[in-house]
């Protein structure tokens, strides 16, 4: 295996969901696929305060980031700065959706 930048992203990306989950994300990792009807709310550490309004709009945020450095193909996942660029940006995060119906799936669709 060759240490690159990638490397950096996807570590970031694992720290991120485990301050999210709780827990390590391994499961997650693994099959990606297979957790894609998973509701978000239901993967988020139970000791997180409920997540609505504009803090659930973070939460999905955090998440779908996380999730992009994640990504099993390295050059699919976006770069630090970019993300860097994201989370500074002064945008407030929105939620089509009710917290409680946002999916996995719908995360994972992220663009770089």
């Amino acid at each position: 295996m060759r240490v690159t930048e990638k490397c950096d992203v996807y570590n970031f990306g694992v720290v991120a969901l485990e301050v999210m989950m709780g827990r390590q994300p391994r499961e997650l990792l693994i099959s990606k696929d297979d957790q894609r009807g998973l509701f978000l709310k239901d993967m988020l550490d139970e000791r997180l305060p409920a997540s609505t309004g504009q803090l659930g709009g973070e939460v999905v945020f955090v998440i779908t980031i996380a999730l992009a450095f994640t990504h099993n193909h390295p050059e699919s996942s976006p770069t630090m700065c970019f993300v860097a660029q994201q989370l500074s940006a002064q945008t407030k995060a929105c939620l089509s959706d009710p917290f409680d119906i946002v999916t996995m799936c719908k995360l994972t669709s992220f663009q770089k």
